[in-house]
């Protein structure tokens, strides 16, 4: 599957105004959130044996957008995080390198060098990150810069203000303006479902993205206090999955902030595989945003392999 212009699908229609994206939203089913808690508490019980216990935890490493957006970032900071993406564990070169480094714009050429020659990703966050509180002319810009100095993929933050006054069409058209302005790179919109209130929302903000022609969609910024829960992941889960049904265009998902040990992150492949289905289960349509989840899934593997647990000293630091 790939992805495609969104006025090129099926429910084109849908977007033709605000009145038709509203009722569009409007309709879509009400979500049951103790029925969603349940089953996703449920998925996260599922016992995950040896061998497949080795398989999730390489897959999950492929899938780490290995991420550092702090004020404090420095060049150094990024190559060593970009030399970290390339070779997770010195001590073992089969392990697999993660999908992507995510940086802020300024950064996006020093990530570039570090990963080159390598299938690994530059990401970069844009669209005044992450508050998104500042024009358009001034987030597009934002952009350009990323994609200029090399970003493979841009991580945008929808406007939750716009989103909760009710202006959804803001939101649909915003989208589209960084998509156009993404060019090849690929686009990741982040809804903050912290922010967002209610799972509702959730549902209705992921179909405004996709219709919008995200290739992603993400929970968080991982800078507020409710970040990627189970439960708002399978519901964007089930969102994608109805939207390829419909459209035949396939999505991503990326759940981020607060995902941090092989535990989590296996919960995680169980709800894409029961909820999506297989074809999710690749870096391609499937990422986590996180840092400190790449080294225990680090000392995992290297418990599994050699049946000692070496701990947080035989990692690196991030």
């Amino acid at each position: 599957m790939s992805t495609a212009p969104a006025k090129e699908h099926a429910l084109a229609d849908a977007t033709a105004s605000e009145a038709t994206l509203r009722r569009f939203l409007q309709g879509l089913p009400g979500v049951d959130a103790v029925g969603l808690e349940a089953r996703a508490a449920g998925l996260g019980t599922r016992s995950i044996k040896t061998t497949a216990k080795a398989y999730a935890i390489d897959l999950a490493i492929s899938m780490i957008d290995l991420t550092t957006l702090e004020g404090a970032d420095t060049p150094g900071k990024v190559r060593a995080l970009g030399a970290k993406a390339v070779n997770p564990d010195p001590t073992d070169r089969t392990t697999p390198r993660t999908a992507a480094v995510c940086v802020y714009p300024d950064m996006v050429a020093t990530a570039k060098a570090a990963v080159a020659g390598t299938e690994v990703k530059v990401a970069s966050v844009a669209t005044a990150f992450p508050a998104g509180r500042a024009a358009l002319d001034v987030k597009l810009a934002d952009v350009r810069e990323a994609v200029e100095a090399g970003a493979d993929e841009i991580d945008m933050v929808i406007d939750r203000g716009a989103f909760l006054a009710g202006k959804f069409m803001k939101v649909y058209e915003e989208i589209r303006a960084v998509k156009e302005a993404s060019g090849a790179a690929r686009l990741k919109v982040i809804f903050e479902t912290g922010e967002l209130s209610t799972y509702d929302n959730i549902r209705r903000a992921s179909w405004i993205g996709m219709l919008a022609g995200a290739d992603f969609i993400k929970t968080s910024t991982g800078k507020v206090g409710v970040n990627a829960t189970p439960a708002n992941t399978l519901l964007m889960l089930e969102a994608v999955r109805d939207f390829r049904a419909a459209t035949g265009i396939q999505v991503g998902v990326k759940p981020a902030g607060g995902i941090r040990t092989s535990k989590d992150a296996v919960k995680f492949l169980v709800i894409v595989n029961e909820t999506a289905g297989a074809d999710w289960l690749d870096n391609h349509w499937f990422r986590f945003g996180a840092s400190s989840l790449l080294n225990d899934l680090l000392m995992q593997r290297q418990k599994l392999a050699t049946g000692r647990y070496s701990g947080p000293d035989y990692v690196t630091v991030d």
